[in-house]
């Protein structure tokens, strides 16, 4: 017998439902597009992509370049709209959305963290001065509550001690961890970060990393981590794939208590079924069994067989069409004539 634990994140809750279903979820992406073009060709970067992330969860996707994180997350942050299928945040529609309502959701609803520290905070500020600036801009506290804000955010991230520095003065570490005070000043219910360890060492990154696990406990703000570093998810409760503009797995993982008391993690990786039961088979299975061209399937009580066809295996033809006879002058019979 074990008693089982979520691994999740503050108030963050449990992944609610199947992986990747559309349904509730402060992030939900349904059949997301994107096309680019250029000098008359096509790039299509993300091909029905889904995903649906719940309120205070912290969640990784990750990805190598070309996949469409990074598209994705330009998406989600109101910077880009896609081409078709549907994108809402914390109940914005991002296709609809005038300009107007793009500045308001970019400067409340959404916080944003950029993988170069240099984007992330203005040079001739001090950190104090950064995390100051988008409270003025919002205007919605008091003076004195904006700078006893501003403190708690510089402590809650422990670079209270570069308070009065510039950019130029910092560590890379504390130039990201004074951005992700900037970016949740406004109490924003989405974070979303850029390859934020991108720029630092082994060691820094997890420094950052564990920030952000810790903005995410103590505010609940849910918080989405693009990347293609894959050490990243281990400090996740779940973690997305991405391949070729679609979401193809993800990985959930906990915390186990057996019997004796003693802990082990679970990791638990999941295929993603579109709602046209489309789904992506880890690169690892389709290599490990040479699945190539077509598979045979088979399905069974309680699952799906997959295995690759036989060697030489060709299709077979029709019985319903009759083969055609090619007949010549010399070979037709006198009825013919």
């Amino acid at each position: 017998m074990s008693t089982t634990i979520e691994l999740t994140d503050g108030g963050a809750p449990a992944a609610a439902g199947t992986p990747g279903t559309p349904g509730g979820g402060e992030i939900r992406c349904a059949d997301l597009v994107r096309i680019f073009a250029t000098d008359g060709v096509e790039v299509q970067a993300l091909q029905g992509l889904t995903l649906t992330v719940e309120p205070g969860e912290i969640v990784a996707v990750v990805g190598a370049s070309g996949s469409g994180k990074s598209t994705l997350l330009t998406i989600l942050s109101g910077l880009d709209t896609p081409t078709g299928g549907s994108a809402v945040v914390a109940g914005t529609d991002l296709l609809t959305m005038g300009h107007t309502e793009r500045v308001r959701y970019q400067r409340s609803t959404v916080g944003f963290v950029w993988q170069q520290t240099s984007r992330n905070l203005l040079p001739y500020l001090t950190a104090s001065e950064n995390v100051r600036l988008p409270l003025e801009l919002a205007g919605t506290l008091p003076r004195r509550e904006r700078a006893r804000r501003v403190e708690a955010l510089l402590e809650l991230l422990e670079v209270g001690h570069v308070a009065g520095r510039r950019p130029g003065e910092m560590s890379g570490g504390e130039q990201q961890r004074t951005a992700i005070a900037v970016a949740v000043a406004n109490n924003p219910r989405v974070l979303l970060a850029d390859e934020p360890t991108g720029e630092l060492d082994e060691a820094t990154s997890v420094e950052v990393l564990e920030a952000l696990r810790g903005v995410n406990r103590e505010t609940g703000v849910t918080t989405l981590i693009v990347t293609h570093d894959p050490t990243v998810s281990e400090h996740v409760a779940r973690t997305v794939q991405i391949r070729d503009g679609r979401t193809s797995t993800e990985t959930l993982r906990r915390t186990e208590v057996d019997e004796h008391g003693a802990e082990r993690h679970v990791a638990e990786e999941f295929a993603v079924v579109d709602r046209v039961g489309r789904l992506q088979l880890p690169q690892e299975f389709v290599h490990a069994l040479d699945l190539r061209d077509r598979v045979r399937l088979a399905l069974e009580p309680d699952h799906v067989g997959v295995w690759p066809a036989a060697p030489g295996q060709t299709a077979e033809p029709s019985p319903l069409v009759e083969p055609v006879e090619t007949r010549t002058a010399e070979n037709r019979t006198e009825e013919d004539r």
